[in-house]
């Protein structure tokens, strides 16, 4: 088929360029090409080849068709669907109209998150961005962003808000399987009221067949999670390998090597080990309404 399926393909740019970075390298590698002959081929670096089979740059079409060529492809069809998937990847991110306060780097993330069959992710001092409550997102907001002006502060909830569609969207529904550290329900952004609001939300989300929640109580003790939040994304592309993603303050950071991520991997699970079971996540949920929220 000439002409690539919107159905059949991820969302967002991001991961379109890295699908297509992925089919590229794994091209010039069957036919044992150097990055160096293909950079040569359209006149370009072999850090440039880098970059395209990283997903880091945008596509030039002719490149894509001259290299495909180049790595003995004659299927004009496949070329074509490359060439068109290469042309959508090309195309403003659903997130390009927040672009004046939203960072590069994390408009990225987002294209990523929404493609994500699986998000798994570990939150120590806030609710995880997927299930924040609007009053309590914008009182994380108002104290981490000091003198930004409330009309952006606005966007931003407007983007955590957005960010939120995709688990309640009818097709391509991500699973969510968030494991939250107890700190995070006893600090008190915004006061009692905000978060009766966000416990209660937390247990409307327990409800939801596609999320689960797990709290690591401080009756644990030391985990191995070692207070450092983080994310891992699974996608159902073979193209697309898992991605652990950290943020720091002024920047996001995706680890894909093996060994890292099969040590967040098991520092997951381990965290799910030792914090409640899914099942009784409300329960938990409750005792701390009564005894903290009341």
């Amino acid at each position: 088929m000439a002409k690539a399926n919107p159905e059949d393909l991820p969302t967002g740019p991001t991961t379109l360029r890295v699908m297509i970075g992925s089919n590229l390298r794994r091209l010039r590698e069957t036919a044992g090409i150097s990055r160096e002959d293909a950079a040569e081929e359209i006149r370009a670096s072999a850090s440039k080849i880098s970059r395209m089979e990283l997903g880091r740059v945008s596509f030039r079409l002719r490149d894509v068709r001259d290299l495909m060529l180049m790595y003995g492809v004659r299927d004009e069809e496949e070329i074509e669907r490359f060439v068109d998937m290469a042309r959508m990847a090309n195309q403003p991110s659903q997130w390009h109209r927040y672009s004046d306060f939203l960072p590069d780097w994390f408009s990225n993330y987002l294209d990523m998150e929404g493609a994500a069959y699986m998000i798994r992710t570990y939150e120590v001092q806030v609710m995880p961005g997927l299930l924040q409550s609007e009053e309590y997102a914008r009182a994380v907001m108002m104290l981490g962003y000091g003198h930004t002006p409330l009309t952006e502060i606005d966007k931003r909830i407007d983007v955590r808000m957005k960010r939120q569609e995709i688990l309640d969207r009818e097709d391509r529904r991500p699973e969510l399987w968030a494991v939250i550290d107890e700190a995070a329900l006893h600090r008190p952004f915004g006061g009692a009221a905000v978060m009766r609001s966000q416990i209660q939300s937390l247990l409307d989300s327990c409800d939801k067949p596609n999320v689960r929640i797990q709290i690591v109580p401080f009756a644990s003790g030391a985990h191995s999670g070692a207070g450092a939040p983080f994310t891992w994304l699974r996608f159902a592309y073979e193209e697309l390998n898992d991605v652990i993603y950290l943020e720091h303050l002024t920047g996001g950071l995706y680890l894909e090597r093996d060994n890292e991520l099969d040590a967040y991997q098991a520092a997951m699970e381990h965290l799910c080990v030792q914090a409640t079971q899914p099942h009784k996540t409300q329960d938990f949920l409750r005792q701390i309404l009564r005894d903290h929220y009341s």
